[in-house]
């Protein structure tokens, strides 16, 4: 497992490495305190994690953010300072996939993590490999893409763990509780995460 951690802060980035590397001895763990590299470092290493804090010393977490979801659906969990609801709610809407409050414990981010890596294998849909039309929408889920009325649209692995829910589930009432079981792999979620999520869905 690779995992870049962009952090200003040196302490909070050493207890994140320590975290992994005690949870996972094998992962590799990059590190930068600055945002302007990021898009270059994902293209270079192709992490499986990225955890990117919002307050960064030369550049908006949220603009760093979107330039890596220009060509990248790696899974990003957002670092946000206590009080920054709305900054919380619109790197959901750009495309982070799970955001933590600091100060936090390692066993929250472990939890975290493991939830996110949890949804980004999605052998539900990876194992499938036929073609599924509900309207509009086309999804090929062996070639792992998305239609929506001719034009593909690029979805994020929370995106895509909705979708799926949604498609083999239609016609039903989907409670949050169920769908933060069933696609973040965790019974505690706020739900302004779980709303955030499938008005972007919605939105793609």
């Amino acid at each position: 497992m690779k995992v870049l951690i962009v952090e200003d802060s040196a302490d909070i980035a050493e207890v994140i490495e320590t975290c992994f590397l005690v949870k996972w001895p094998e992962a590799e763990v990059f590190k930068t305190a600055n945002g302007i590299p990021v898009p270059a470092m994902v293209e270079q290493h192709a992490p499986d994690l990225v955890i990117l804090d919002i307050g960064l010393p030369d550049t908006d977490g949220m603009k760093v953010l979107k330039a890596v979801r220009e060509f990248s659906d790696v899974p990003v969990i957002m670092l946000t300072a206590r009080g920054e609801e709305m900054s919380r709610v619109r790197g959901l809407e750009t495309g982070a996939d799970d955001y933590m409050v600091k100060p936090f414990s390692h066993i929250e981010l472990l939890a975290r993590v493991r939830a996110v890596l949890r949804r980004t294998h999605m052998p539900e849909l990876r194992g499938d490999h036929h073609e599924v039309t509900v309207g509009q929408v086309s999804i090929d889920h062996g070639g792992h893409r998305v239609t929506v009325a001719g034009r593909e649209v690029a979805l994020t692995p929370i995106e895509w763990g909705l979708l799926g829910y949604f498609i083999r589930n239609r016609g039903q009432i989907a409670q949050h509780q169920v769908l933060a079981e069933k696609v973040w792999g965790t019974d505690y979620l706020d739900s302004t995460v779980i709303k955030t999520a499938i008005r972007r869905l919605r939105k793609s």
